[in-house]
């Protein structure tokens, strides 16, 4: 029974008028901000610190980068309203069980029908996505100098993204499906601590598994740099277990630097290209310093914790429409797949995400802030100006 009258025409019609209105106030944003890239004069804050010529390519990689996003956005709401409002959806699934029985499968098993339709959705998705990804990478990043990849590169990553899907997509998929379908009243419950269990795997998991796939992690060869680092960690009692320079320049000439860990066993990993860029070793140490801060601060702890509660609560949400016969009609479903279930539903609180996702970056931006005050209060002030501006100055990330 549907939860209240003419729900069907309310979803059409609503939901794609929403789809249309966000799109149109992030192009507006998008608009915005691309007025701003094209002012000529170099902002009164930066005078003196960068010069006009890094600050023209600055501009010009901006501008670049907006009008891509412009055409990528235009194209992919195009996509997603075709994919949700003109049958495509169903038909996909319909197809994919079409697929099973050629192949001597049973399509009434809903696990083997799901596996059937991510499959067909990961490629299609490599093939629509493909051009705008060629694109971005070797026509924007290389015009600018950002990218270092190598086409077979490019496409040995991609390969081995899709390999690593197949390989642990299945049983993750199997377990949320089973999960909807036994969880009853505490669905909501079993399906976030399943995922919360897995993200927390992952986490331990992917750096050691995952990562060195990608890219070659060496340790932090002994010298000034690597002690200044312990030294830093060890004043502030970060448990720091190993120090890792990771190859990222076999990619792009963008910089990083990040921590993993839970615990007692914290690792920090550094791009080769932020030692590159960075020639005084105490602009590294104050870019560690600003990322230690994060960890002191417990902005780590916060991020995860609200990620989590986010998690559960969107579950919540969907454990509400779930056995909704009117929803899944309104998208052209006779019955109710699990996956479905999951992709209507997180569409449909599309306008919810964006106004929870504006309100994270809020506190993400006061995060950065705090990071910055935390390495000025441990001395590093200078250091980290520095740092920060080379770091950006190079990524033209102005």
């Amino acid at each position: 029974m549907a939860p209240f009258p003419y729900l069907e025409a309310v979803i059409e019609y609503g939901f794609a008028g929403v789809m249309i209105l966000v799109y149109i106030f992030e192009t507006y944003l998008d608009v915005r901000q691309y007025a701003a890239h094209k002012l000529p004069n170099l902002p009164k804050p930066l005078i003196g610190v960068v010069t006009q010529e890094k600050f023209e390519k600055s501009r010009a990689y901006s501008l670049d980068k907006s009008r891509f996003h412009f055409v990528h956005g235009a194209v992919t709401i195009l996509m997603d309203t075709a994919i949700l409002f003109y049958g495509v959806l169903p038909w996909f699934w319909k197809t994919s069980g079409f697929v099973l029985g050629y192949l001597g499968l049973n399509p009434e098993n809903e696990i083997l029908h799901t596996l059937s339709f991510l499959g067909g959705s990961m490629i299609w998705s490599q093939i629509t996505d493909l051009p705008f990804s060629l694109y971005s990478t070797f026509v924007i990043e290389a015009r600018h100098g950002f990218n270092k990849q190598t086409v077979w590169t490019f496409f040995k990553d991609i390969f081995k993204s899709m390999c690593i899907s197949i390989l642990i997509g299945p049983p993750i998929v199997a377990a949320i499906i089973i999960i909807v379908q036994k969880g009853g009243p505490y669905l909501a419950i079993y399906l976030w601590g399943f995922m919360f269990l897995l993200s927390v795997l992952m986490l331990q998991l992917y750096p050691i598994l995952i990562a060195p796939l990608f890219n070659k992690f060496t340790p932090l060869p002994e010298g000034e740099l690597r002690e200044k680092i312990e030294k830093l960690a060890s004043s502030l009692k970060f448990p720091l277990k190993k120090l890792f320079v990771v190859d990222g320049s076999t990619r792009s000439s963008h910089s990083n630097a990040y921590m993993y860990g839970f615990f007692n066993n914290k690792r920090i990993v550094l791009y080769d290209t932020l030692l590159q860029q960075c020639k005084n070793n105490d602009e590294v140490v104050a870019v560690i310093a600003h990322e230690l801060g994060h960890w002191k601060l417990n902005h780590t702890v916060f991020s995860f914790v609200a990620i989590q509660i986010l998690s559960f609560l969107q579950f919540g949400g969907y454990a509400l429409i779930r056995n909704s016969q009117s929803l899944f009609k309104s998208f052209g479903f006779d019955t109710q797949p699990v996956l479905i279930g999951l992709i209507i539903f997180q569409h449909v609180a599309i306008p919810v995400q964006h106004v929870i996702s504006f309100g994270l970056n809020l506190v993400s931006r006061k995060f950065e802030f705090q990071a910055d005050a935390f390495g000025k209060k441990l001395g590093y002030a200078k250091e980290l100006r520095a740092g920060l501006i080379k770091l950006q100055v190079t990524d033209c990330r102005l």
